[in-house]
């Protein structure tokens, strides 16, 4: 019996898989968390505008949600293991150029470029995943890249911050960028060496070969829901007026029609949609995507606020704001493996569990900013929060993932894997651009204390709804 072809009862993920699928995700996600602190420095080097900055997060962001669901479905197609090299080509490409940019212009476009090339990657991860791995295994490979999720998100910081802090005034920055050059090196190697080839993983069978060309990726499909997601994020990102909400509304509009079409075009043939919607009648897939959809429209931007709270509310440097995120990766690294482990048994009751561990890391979060006034004021509580809000994630993160694609059918994996890293990616730029509104808004009114007392108190507004989806999942799987 192969490395790939093993009994995921009796064995592990095969190690070298996983680090071959997993090396790129890492740099990918590392890639949002570092900029944030990178931002001064950005402005400082370039003589960004506020606009520019802004970008430098949300074109990353709108780039890989456009370009995930059509990536899925792709990789469904034409073989998951040429789509994700192609992927980490090209993130790796355009991360080197973004090092090398000369004004912030050519920084956001190649930001965009950088987004394309995460989006063609990340749906193939959990396609193969889905191939390769079922039961317990399959699980415990979730937990992995939940593990890797946790940790990229939360050592970004850290690693930015430290590059910034020794690297030349003005040029720090441009390390942040160049740090992912030899990861996706790296894991290009990897993925060549070690992913399986086409012929026994994912290689499409004879029939669809047959019918392989583009239209099989319904391009009319791929085309309505990508305007879509770009007009519904344009809001949140550039248009903050009455304009965006025309945006916003014909994004609306435009995913209505896209939902009608893949419908009817499912109806005709089940295997030509880009999206068969069946996969909304799967209780498991809708219910644990909200949950995790929840967590991501709120949590990504605490560490964008937390981050100019530390360096500019706090007085501390980048290095600093970057270290107090280090217990919620100490907690992600501790658990989120053995997590995935147990996902089988009692996945519903962590996923509950960590999504109230959420709600209370946000209070206590909004605890630390009222001792800051207080002969009790210490960085030290913003790290305990963090620490606490790791400890959710690791129990959310590969709960939501593996539940959620337990009764998925393989064919339909990359899709169905795209579509909720997609929404996951557009309610995460939605959430940055509102956290990071509401935090600059109160900042210019009153002071950066009571900015991260507002930005916590509505981020645990959003905990609390995940809280009830959580266990609204819980009990419609059970039934």
């Amino acid at each position: 019996m192969s490395e790939n072809q093993q009994d995921p009862e009796a064995a592990p993920p095969s190690t070298r898989v996983m680090v071959a699928l997993l090396l790129p995700l890492f740099a990918s996600l590392m890639s949002i968390s570092s900029v944030m602190v990178a931002l001064p420095a950005i402005e400082e080097g370039l003589g960004a505008s506020s606009s520019d900055l802004q970008w430098v997060l949300s074109g990353y962001a709108l780039a890989f949600g456009v370009g995930l669901v059509p990536a899925g479905r792709a990789g469904d197609l034409w073989g998951r293991r040429l789509i994700f090299l192609i992927g980490t080509a090209a993130f790796a490409g355009a991360s080197l150029a973004a090092a090398l940019a000369p004004t912030p212009l050519a920084l956001n476009v190649l930001r965009v470029a950088m987004g394309f090339g995460a989006a063609l990657l990340v749906p193939q991860i959990i396609g193969m995943i889905q191939r390769l791995f079922t039961g317990p295994a399959r699980g415990r490979a979730y937990g992995l890249m939940a593990t890797v999720i946790g940790v990229a998100v939360a050592i970004g910081p850290l690693v930015g911050g430290a590059l910034i802090d020794a690297a030349p005034s003005g040029t720090g920055w441009r390390l942040v960028f160049l740090i992912n050059v030899p990861v996706t090196v790296i894991a290009l190697i990897a993925a060549f060496l070690w992913l399986p080839k086409p012929h026994d993983d994912d290689a499409p069978s004879e029939t669809t070969a047959s019918s392989r060309g583009l239209m099989r990726l319904d391009p009319l499909g791929a085309a309505l829901l990508c305007t879509a997601i770009v007009l519904i994020m344009l809001p949140f990102i550039q248009f903050t007026n009455l304009l965006g909400a025309a945006f916003g509304l014909a994004g609306l509009a435009l995913l209505g029609l896209w939902l009608w079409w893949e419908k009817r075009l499912g109806e005709r043939d089940a295997q030509a949609p880009m999206v068969n919607l069946r996969l909304f009648a799967l209780p498991s897939y809708t219910w644990n995507s909200a949950v995790i959809i929840l967590y991501f429209a709120g949590m990504p931007g605490i560490w964008a606020v937390v981050a100019i709270y530390v360096q500019q509310g706090l007085g501390h440097g980048a290095f600093a704001a970057g270290l107090v995120t280090l217990p919620s990766a100490v907690m992600v690294i501790l658990l989120a493996s053995q997590v995935g482990r147990r996902v089988d048994r009692i996945g519903p009751q962590m996923l509950i569990i960590g999504s109230v561990a959420a709600f209370v890391s946000m209070l206590l979060l909004a605890a630390a900013a009222l001792l800051e006034a207080t002969e009790f004021a210490s960085i030290g509580w913003v790290a305990l929060a963090l620490g606490v809000n790791g400890f959710s994630q690791a129990l959310i993160i590969p709960s939501a993932q593996t539940l959620s694609m337990q009764d998925v059918p393989e064919p339909m994996a990359g899709a169905a894997g795209g579509v909720a890293q997609s929404a996951q990616r557009v309610v995460t730029a939605t959430g940055l651009a509102v956290v990071t509104g509401i935090y600059f808004l109160v900042q210019a009114r009153a002071d950066h204390q009571t900015a991260i007392l507002v930005s916590a108190l509505v981020i645990a507004g959003i905990m609390l709804t995940s809280v009830v989806a959580a266990i609204g999942a819980a009990r419609r799987v059970q039934r």
